[in-house]
């Protein structure tokens, strides 16, 4: 029996036979532009949004849990430079992301070197600019499939 969704990302199913996350970390960013003034304190300008990233870690355990073969799909995932929707299992749309890295530790090994513990940190970096702009895609996307 498969387990619930934790999360999507593109066709990528976060979930405990996958690839399941213990730690789920956003991080949002704003721009602030600075220019020095004699005297005075430097003036600033608020220049937007910055980088929005969302970094998911955890532990592998490839006897209980998803193991290489997962982590080699997203790897394949990242290789293609793409982005892709990220959806949590709840139906929260958190926009469009880019894998930008994927760290893995692994450690306790078997007598044929496979690791029985894999301790993971995927980095995902936001590509669109609002969710508004998200739903836009995925509207359009749905309606290329449907047409």
């Amino acid at each position: 029996m498969l387990g619930l969704p934790m999360m999507a990302l593109g066709l990528f199913v976060f979930m405990l036979e996958t690839v399941p996350y213990q730690q789920l970390q956003q991080r949002f960013a704003w721009r602030l532009a600075s220019n020095s003034r004699v005297g005075k304190r430097p003036a600033h300008q608020f220049l937007g949004p910055d980088d929005e990233t969302i970094t998911l870690s955890g532990v592998l355990m490839p006897e209980l849990t998803g193991g290489d073969t997962a982590l080699s799909l997203l790897k394949l995932m990242a290789d293609q430079g793409k982005t892709w929707p990220l959806i949590e299992g709840t139906g929260m749309i958190y926009g469009f992301y880019a894998i930008e890295s994927i760290d893995t530790t692994r450690s306790d090994f078997f007598s044929d070197g496979k690791a029985r513990r894999i301790e993971f940190t995927i980095t995902l970096k936001r590509t669109d600019d609002t969710l508004l702009d998200t739903l836009g895609t995925v509207t359009r996307g749905m309606m290329d499939l449907i047409l």
